[in-house]
């Protein structure tokens, strides 16, 4: 009989970024331990698995530490090989790698981190930019159920975690429409499609418990 392996991850029920790994892990029927940890008050085993950062998600998988959320997605995937994540085509899987870091980098700063700075004339501006940031994501769901085509992937889970399931909770929170049916259809589309898939539903933070939370770190954001 196959030695049980340790999986433990650390996260924040509203993180997107622990969120997306929990996706993952249940993509692949991978059991875990769960560890909640609190915004406010980090855990000595938190501080202890990640000094430099003293950020979640951590993924501790047989003793083994795994860091930053798109890095330990890569992990699972290179570990637990069935239901892959990134595509096979070298091409496909640049281009999912590309606009994930399009995500964390740039549609997270314009559409929460700058937004919570700014007045009601700068975010019209910067929702604006991030509208013109998405649309690269719109173009890439065009003929497809998800990124990955017809199955969840890598590109599904960064994107999914963060817009629609945790941005757009924030846009509500201070009245703001970023994103249209009219403007972005295929996106609505694919956050249908999303609300569908079974380990994803089972992820996705309470809405109106998250859109207070959002709140809450904007303030934290204009308080900083």
């Amino acid at each position: 009989m196959a030695e049980k392996e340790e999986v433990k991850l650390l996260g924040i029920w509203a993180s997107p970024f622990s969120r997306r790994i929990e996706m993952a892990l249940k993509l692949k029927g991978v059991p875990y331990e769960y560890v909640e940890e609190i915004l406010e008050k980090k855990s000595p085993l938190l501080l202890a698995l990640n000094p430099i950062h003293k950020k979640i998600p951590v993924l501790v998988h047989n003793g083994k530490t795994i860091l930053e959320s798109q890095v330990i997605l890569e992990y699972i995937d290179e570990t637990w090989k069935h239901n892959p994540l990134l595509p096979r085509d070298p091409y496909e899987r640049s281009k999912a790698r590309f606009l994930a870091k399009l995500v964390d980098e740039q549609i997270i700063t314009a559409g929460f981190v700058s937004m919570a700075r700014a007045d009601e004339k700068g975010r019209e501006v910067l929702a604006e930019q991030t509208r013109e940031l998405i649309m690269n994501l719109e173009k890439e769901l065009v003929g497809k159920d998800f990124f990955g085509d017809k199955t969840v992937g890598f590109l599904d889970l960064v994107a999914g975690s963060v817009i629609p399931f945790c941005l757009e909770r924030g846009w509500e929170g201070i009245g703001l429409e970023v994103i249209s049916e009219e403007k972005f259809p295929e996106y609505k589309r694919w956050v249908k499609n999303l609300e569908k898939v079974d380990f994803v539903k089972d992820c996705i933070p309470p809405k109106e418990k998250h859109v207070e939370h959002m709140n809450h770190m904007g303030e934290r954001i204009r308080s900083a």
